[in-house]
């Protein structure tokens, strides 16, 4: 049995895919979802291109219901541990040094997590196919969301800088009008809720989350 036919036995009428900001590397700011997207310059991105284009697919021939939902930066408690906040939460509270690829002044449109858990079951609603992006709407650079963490743990942070990454876009911006439009959606959370958050989950989980790999 296909995925098509296993979600029709079990009477699945609206997919979800999780999609991704990283396919907007070298598009104009703020990101709309018409923007041609055909240059990932990172494997992740490349994958999820892929996956856009077989909803799409899969959407023309057998008219199935899809929305394709593009994350931005999600961040908060129990993150993943190759995004910057986790890191420099983890870093800067048991005073290992912070890594830095770049000069700091590269920006992300972070979301927090309750706010894109909101804008997925939002997601459900019937639609046909569509590409909607769900961000919170103001860029910060990592130094700024550095010293940010700084100031709640009450630490200063050790800041070692190593070379960008050729896969790491410069900046990322969401444009959410269609989100609104749509979804009725828009982030509640503020920048500083979500960070405090993500340091006392931290703090409270300390016996696993102080060895967690931070790859």
């Amino acid at each position: 049995m296909n995925l098509l036919e296993l979600c029709r036995e079990f009477g699945v009428k609206k997919y979800i895919l999780a999609s991704t900001s990283s396919l907007y590397a070298g598009q104009k700011m703020p990101f709309k979802e018409d923007l041609p997207v055909n240059e990932p310059i990172s494997p992740y991105a490349a994958s999820k291109k892929a996956a856009e284009v077989t909803c799409y697919t899969y959407h023309n021939l057998y008219d199935i219901d899809v929305t394709i939902l593009r994350y931005f930066t999600v961040y908060g408690p129990a993150a993943r541990p190759d995004m910057s906040p986790l890191r420099f939460i983890s870093w800067i509270y048991q005073g290992k040094p912070v890594i830095i690829y770049g000069d700091g002044s590269q920006s992300r449109d972070f979301t927090y997590v309750d706010d894109i858990a909101r804008g997925t079951i939002l997601g459900l609603k019937p639609l046909g196919f569509e590409i909607i992006n769900l961000g919170g709407d103001k860029p910060i650079k990592l130094l700024d969301i550095l010293r940010m963490i700084e100031n709640k743990i009450g630490k200063k942070a050790k800041i070692v800088h190593e070379p960008s990454h050729p896969a790491d876009m410069e900046a990322t911006w969401a444009d959410i009008k269609k989100a609104k439009e749509l979804l009725a959606w828009q982030p509640s959370d503020t920048l500083e809720h979500g960070l405090e958050k993500s340091i006392q989950w931290f703090t409270d989980n300390l016996s696993f989350s102080a060895k967690i790999p931070l790859v």
